[in-house]
């Protein structure tokens, strides 16, 4: 038994604004949710929808989750950043440096995305969506394989990344040193039981080294975990 990647999820003060924005920019379809959220639907290989759901709080810090997203040239890097900026994103400093070739925006809500330079060798066979970057762990890393049951596409220098054997963006995780937490993680996996019986897929979450938590946004009937870095999740009703 493993988990499937249903969405991930972001807790937006806005999340038909904030939807927007993402459906313009990727090119996927929304459609309505439950309790005034909204979800996009992946119009390529990426496995997973994104859904926006409502929240009163604030954005504080960085997010332990952003978009690596592709170009395949100079000129087509250039337009996505246009593009981006003409739906509401802005430019960001996160500390880059000048003569790395990736741009940092934030999306209307303040979550950081890049636009990655051509010719970036990590993201070689991806597609828009090259990557889910993560702030985390070797240690999360191993989990997250395991929980899925995507391998581990890279392992080295307690950096990892994982992909799912059907393709799509793969999620990587830096390693050491960790950013402070300042809270609940505005972007977080949603997650629904391959065979269908949550409970049996909790026991096993727990057992490769999950621990259960409480509050937070999601779907009645889901329950909140977090991941070995204190990363929380939901797992969805069978």
């Amino acid at each position: 038994m493993t988990s499937r990647l249903h969405a991930l999820c972001f807790n937006a003060n806005d999340p038909t604004r904030l939807a927007g924005f993402w459906a313009a920019f990727l090119g996927w379809e929304s459609e309505g949710d439950h309790h005034d959220a909204v979800s996009l639907l992946p119009s390529d290989d990426t496995g997973f929808r994104l859904r926006f759901l409502p929240t009163e709080g604030p954005k504080s810090g960085p997010n332990q989750i952003h978009f690596d997203l592709t170009s395949t040239s100079l000129e087509d890097q250039q337009e996505k950043v246009a593009r981006a900026l003409e739906l509401g994103a802005i430019h960001i400093d996160v500390g880059q440096l000048p003569e790395e070739g990736h741009v940092v925006l934030a999306d209307p809500e303040g979550n950081e995305f890049c636009v990655v330079e051509p010719g970036n060798s990590f993201l070689a066979d991806c597609g828009f969506i090259g990557a889910l970057s993560c702030d985390g762990s070797q240690a999360v890393g191993y989990f997250w394989s395991e929980a899925l049951g995507w391998p581990l596409v890279w392992d080295q220098d307690q950096e990892t990344a994982i992909r799912s054997p059907h393709g799509g963006p793969k999620i990587s995780w830096g390693g050491p040193p960790l950013a402070s937490r300042t809270g609940p993680n505005r972007l977080f996996f949603e997650l629904a039981a391959s065979e269908g019986d949550q409970h049996a897929e909790i026991d096993r979450l727990l057992f490769l080294g999950a621990a259960r938590t409480g509050g937070g946004q999601g779907r009645v009937g889901s329950v909140r975990l977090s991941d070995p870095d204190g990363n929380e999740f939901s797992v969805l009703p069978g």
